[in-house]
């Protein structure tokens, strides 16, 4: 991996990162994009988004408050997205939960080609078959190792699959990656599980391939909440710092910080 010369590359290009995501956490993922040194745009309107996906550096689809008019959105840019070329990331928010999000979710990946899938345990086991049980968007449980998890969904699914938890794990079915970086208070504000796929965006614009993006995007994040982790009191002033810690990651230093094991 060479997360330090990506984050550099993101910085200097200023990809633009195209995302139809959810209420709760557009204005997070937008700062939080922003901050990394992309550019993100929030557009889910039917009449633009094939338009917009097809110039973007990659598209992040998230499905944490659907409608039918978004679903319809994700589609169309989605397969405006392949049509050009652009990497599509998929957050399955709360699959599992309703029978909308598992069958949305399982359409996109039926009708487009997807880059990378990232989400909880309960998430990526319902959408490889598995027994998962899930509390509205939270992870109860899911049967098996997250390693052996995104190792079975990646081929299942065909596309790389970013399992992300304490230890997040990354695999395209051959390769396997877990990472360690990270903080416990991430899991104290919402939305740092859609960040962490926004940021797998901003990484698929630049990276060789997407098993580097999803790692990449891991690594980075987890540095950013281990030094915002720094001084916090909680999770309001964490989620102020993370903000900081993404716009001051140096892509000098961090590949010295990753904890990396594949």
């Amino acid at each position: 991996m060479k997360t330090g010369a990506d984050l550099a590359a993101i910085r200097e290009r200023k990809p633009l990162v195209h995302q139809i995501t959810n209420y709760v956490v557009m204005n997070e993922t937008a700062n939080a994009t922003l901050a990394l040194g992309a550019l993100p745009v929030m557009a889910h309107a039917v009449e633009e988004v094939e338009e917009m996906a097809s110039i973007a550096g990659a598209l992040v689809l998230n499905i944490g408050t659907l409608s039918g008019h978004w679903i319809e959105a994700m589609l169309l840019a989605a397969k405006a997205a392949n049509t050009a070329g652009v990497p599509v990331v998929l957050d399955p928010v709360g699959v599992g939960a309703t029978r909308l999000r598992t069958e949305t979710a399982r359409r996109i990946l039926g009708e487009a080609e997807i880059a990378v899938v990232r989400g909880n345990a309960a998430e990526v086991a319902t959408l490889a078959g598995r027994q998962a049980e899930i509390r509205g968007v939270e992870a109860i449980g899911a049967a098996g190792s997250r390693a052996e998890l995104a190792e079975a969904a990646s081929a299942e699914l065909g596309c790389v699959v970013s399992v992300t938890g304490p230890v997040d794990h990354v695999s395209d079915g051959e390769r396997t990656i877990a990472i360690a970086n990270g903080d416990a208070l991430l899991g104290t504000i919402t939305g740092t599980g859609c960040m962490s796929t926004a940021m797998t965006g901003c990484f698929l614009a630049v990276a060789s391939t997407p098993l580097q993006a999803a790692a990449e995007a891991l690594v980075a994040f987890g540095v950013a909440g281990e030094d915002a982790a720094v001084g916090a009191k909680g999770p309001g002033s964490f989620h102020v710092a993370l903000y900081d810690a993404l716009y001051n990651l140096d892509p000098s230093a961090i590949d010295s910080r990753a904890k990396v094991e594949e």
